[in-house]
């Protein structure tokens, strides 16, 4: 059944905007607010957990499938290649067709894919249904988003992103200690094959509970130039972020495909001024809240899973954890997100967005200080109040930098204000990565030939030492089979002094980019939605 929700456009010379859509009234169980919320939490929960959950993953994907370190790293790449390009298109194909039925596509497709993985015998087949992940991903997340923003009124929703917020962030958390226990426990085909029973359980409920919405003024056409052009300047984007650790940054393949990224960006936002149906308007853009919005997603990411990058190297490698052990001890990170997000929704519903993330962002500050000082000898209780201030600073800054971008966007682009949230996200979390993996990277290339010399160690040829850096960069001390004891303790005492010292100058920075963040965040405010789509014309 589709319930259509109308927008009035303000009249001939009525300076006042048109009042806000209303969600379209629920029907017994199809289209109960909180029902809803239950439902997409359940398919947004798949996508969460695995961005983080495959990691866990990749060493026994390696050895069942004998597979390289370059083809590993592209059971990853793949996913988050293919969810980054499409994740805006996605939005809109939920504005024109309706977020329900998008959903339910990307909840049966994903949960498909994520099966037909765990039954393939090879790396490519395993890459290739990766990138169907990614896409059918791409397709849930803003749909997703654009359910909620249909079906709360204005003064409820902050509370159901904040619990929107909870999934995401728990999932995301939590992704490392449910992939240790299934890999060490059951195989690594159990990581993909969790989310068939999952994404049935989120069809059978969408296709009970979910209720289509549609604004009247929703996109008629596609503006295929325009896809063409941000599908092309999103990818060489994040290609060339993903690739930067391998190629340098300096090298210039690297700065051809940012230069190529840069170019396409610049005509994709020319043809939106002249196409009658742009993908994205750029009027949007006029709000500086929704702008604010997009930007501080961005900055959360890289501070966030920039973060959390080195965190999880640092408890395996440095602490010698077990993915399962390593896992728990983010238990207050991810404890604080649950608690913290449907609190900060009530807070933002109250107070507005402002101070809440800037709250946020300067808590998350404090603690990425914080983990800069952790050593190879920090106990759990020290590293757990950093982990549960960074939880803590999170929450109201995944919830509210969501609403503010989804809120400021009329109903007819809720999709596409989806889109460009997890987009942010995304690109912010490859941007933490590459960014913060640099300069761990060069601060190990300066300070490891100087602490390896300082210990008294024989001198390393350009090759050994090239080795040992890459090895350290992750925590792993270089020792080989067969090395006496004392020169064995030795190199993993400077191993970890100097992984250490990266991993405190990644911390510093991250915490810099999060200080940047408190003044974005004071250019928000509360989700204009009366605005109905006033405005938003190419320009």
């Amino acid at each position: 059944m589709t319930s259509q929700t109308t927008v009035d456009a303000p009249g001939p010379g009525d300076g006042a905007p048109a009042a806000p859509p209303g969600p379209a009234p629920a029907q017994g169980l199809r289209g109960h607010p909180w029902l809803t919320l239950l439902t997409v939490a359940v398919g947004v929960m798949m996508v969460a957990l695995d961005g983080t959950i495959v990691a866990i993953a990749n060493p026994a994907i390696r050895d069942d499938l004998n597979a390289s370190f370059a083809d590993v790293q592209w059971v990853s790449n793949a996913y988050f290649l293919a969810l980054a390009v499409t994740l805006i298109t996605a939005g809109k194909l939920g504005d024109r067709f309706g977020h329900r039925q998008t959903f339910l596509i990307g909840v049966t497709g994903f949960a498909a894919a994520s099966g037909a993985i765990g039954l393939s015998g090879s790396i490519a087949a395993v890459v290739t249904f990766r990138v169907f992940q990614g896409l059918f991903g791409a397709l849930l997340m803003p749909a997703a988003l654009g359910v909620l923003r249909a079906t709360f009124p204005a003064e409820k929703l902050n509370m159901a992103i904040g619990v929107w917020g909870m999934v995401i962030g728990a999932s995301t958390a939590g992704g490392p200690i449910l992939g240790g226990v299934l890999v060490e426990h059951v195989n690594w085909q159990s990581v993909f094959f969790i989310n068939v029973p999952v994404g049935a359980l989120a069809l059978l409920l969408g296709t009970m509970i979910l209720l289509d919405h549609r604004a009247e003024n929703a996109p008629r056409s596609f503006d295929l130039l325009g896809i063409a052009l941000l599908s092309g300047a999103m990818f060489c984007l994040v290609w060339a972020l993903i690739k930067a650790p391998t190629w340098g940054w300096g090298d210039g393949k690297t700065w051809l495909f940012m230069v190529v990224s840069v170019a396409l960006f610049a005509l994709f936002a020319f043809w939106e001024t002249k196409v009658a149906e742009p993908l994205i308007p750029l009027g949007l853009f006029r709000s500086v809240a929704l702008s604010a919005g997009v930007v501080l997603m961005v900055l959360m990411a890289i501070a966030f899973l920039g973060g959390l990058f080195f965190v999880t190297f640092y408890l395996q490698n440095v602490h010698g954890m077990s993915p399962v052990k390593a896992g728990l001890h983010l238990l207050p990170l991810t404890g604080m997100m649950i608690v913290g997000s449907p609190l900060a929704g009530t807070a933002i519903t109250k107070l507005g967005p402002r101070v809440p993330l800037a709250f946020g962002m300067a808590v998350t500050a404090v603690a990425l200080y914080g983990m800069s000082t952790l050593e190879p000898d920090t106990g759990s209780g020290l590293m757990s109040l950093w982990f549960a201030l960074l939880g803590l600073g999170l929450a109201p800054v995944m919830v509210g930098a969501t609403e503010v971008i989804v809120g400021n966007a009329p109903l007819e682009l809720s999709g596409v204000a989806g889109g460009l949230q997890q987009a942010a996200m995304q690109i912010g979390s490859s941007l933490g990565t590459a960014v913060l993996g640099a300069v761990m990277a060069s601060k190990v290339d300066s300070d490891l030939p100087g602490n390896w010399a300082d210990a008294g160690l024989p001198k390393l040829t350009p090759d050994q030492l090239d080795k040992a850096s890459e090895a350290v960069q992750v925590g792993v001390a270089p020792v080989t089979k067969g090395m006496p004891e004392p020169v064995a303790a030795k190199i993993t005492a400077v191993a970890h002094d100097t992984f250490i010292s990266g991993m405190s100058l990644a911390s510093l920075v991250a915490a810099g980019v999060a200080l940047v963040a408190v003044l974005v965040a004071l250019f928000t405010k509360r989700g204009a939605n009366a605005e109905a789509g006033a405005g938003v014309g190419h320009i």
